[in-house]
């Protein structure tokens, strides 16, 4: 089965982190994509640029109304996702406690419609 994993954490955090806290959270990202490659897990995965660049988009009564930025003020905003291939949910759960950002945000996991 499929599952995404959303990775949700505060905007601007990542700006405090000096460049080799940085690095070593990008390798720990590399690694965790290398690995879930190599075991045939990955489907998919992207990192997403800061919620300000977001458009929201509604539809009511025939007439569309966009807006800039996220739908909800949020403490956390969705920063990145994985979709993967997991036996179950048990085993997706560990996928996403594997994670780096699940150290200092949210990861969320639902299952993809097949």
């Amino acid at each position: 089965m499929q599952y995404m994993l959303m990775i949700y954490q505060k905007e601007g955090e990542a700006a405090q982190q000096d460049q080799a806290a940085m690095a070593k959270v990008y390798q720990e990202y590399q690694a965790f994509t290398d690995g879930i490659k190599r075991r045939g897990q990955f489907i998919s995965n992207h990192g997403l640029k800061p919620s300000s660049t977001a458009t929201t988009v509604k539809v009511r009564e025939g007439k569309t109304v966009t807006t800039d930025g996220p739908f909800a003020e949020t403490r956390e905003q969705l920063a990145g996702y994985y979709v993967v291939e997991a036996g179950d949910l048990d085993e997706a759960i560990g996928l996403a406690e594997s994670i780096p950002g699940a150290r200092w945000g949210t990861v969320e996991i639902r299952p993809v419609w097949a």
